[in-house]
């Protein structure tokens, strides 16, 4: 299989410092921070980046899912919203909740209910 790459860079204390977390493919860099992952501060955080990545594939999921079926999405737009709570361990992802939204011509609710199952259980990041 494929091997993907980022890398984060870290520099100063926890709360003063900060770092720059960077895609592999070059496409992305962005700027982290205590402010930016714990206080809606500026900048992107390591969640951030997973929820962008459970997203996207489950869109590719999904449009697979309803190719298989013979349906062509116009367009699939997916939030993933990460979700942080405290545990005895410490912070955790706790959940991440899709939203999605498709256009897709001829297909009832159901149906496409039970594709975006199908393709939950085929997203990888669904899965890690």
């Amino acid at each position: 299989m494929t091997i993907r790459e980022a890398s984060a860079e870290w520099q100063g204390t926890l709360k003063e410092g900060s770092g720059r977390l960077r895609l592999g493919s070059g496409v992305f860099e962005g700027a982290y921070s205590f402010p930016s992952r714990f206080e809606n501060g500026p900048g992107t955080n390591p969640e951030e980046l997973i929820g962008a990545a459970h997203a996207g594939c489950f869109s590719m999921a999904l449009t697979f899912a309803l190719g298989q079926e013979g349906h062509v999405a116009r367009n699939i737009r997916t939030i993933a919203r990460v979700h942080l709570g405290a545990t005895a361990a410490g912070p955790t992802i706790t959940r991440i909740d899709l939203e999605t939204e498709a256009e897709v011509a001829d297909l009832a609710q159901d149906e496409f209910e039970r594709l975006a199952q199908s393709a939950k259980a085929g997203c990888l990041v669904s899965r890690a």
